[in-house]
């Protein structure tokens, strides 16, 4: 499966579910990855959807080691949407894509795409 080469090009391939990509098989994403789309504060992040979630990156490939994976994200599924820290600590459980997004938001560290900056995004 293709890595997304850029923070742009992994929400655009999220979004349209382009197949063969990461996400295009899972029909519990589209409600989550659009509310993710809709907030500018996620949209500067990598979308990274593995293993039944929606994580959030800091970076875009390449990635020099694993990349830091250290922000909240969304186990996807039906309502309702379970929310957790990088260290699998419970931030609750929400009714719609659009809280649960909202729950990732404030739970961000300021500027978390800050120590992006000057890697590929």
């Amino acid at each position: 499966m293709p890595e997304a080469p850029d923070v742009e090009t992994a929400w655009t391939w999220l979004v349209e579910r382009r197949p063969m990509t990461r996400g295009s098989f899972d029909d519990a994403l589209p409600p989550v990855a659009a509310a993710a789309y809709a907030e500018p504060a996620l949209r500067g992040l990598f979308p990274f959807h593995t293993h039944g979630t929606l994580k959030f990156l800091r970076s875009a490939p390449p990635w020099c080691g694993p990349p830091v994976d250290d922000l909240p994200y969304i186990v996807l599924g039906e309502p309702p949407y379970s929310v957790y820290t990088a260290g699998r600590t419970s931030l609750g459980e929400v009714a719609t894509a659009e809280d649960a997004v909202a729950l990732v938001v404030a739970h961000l560290p300021p500027d978390p795409g800050d120590e992006a900056a000057g890697q590929h995004s």
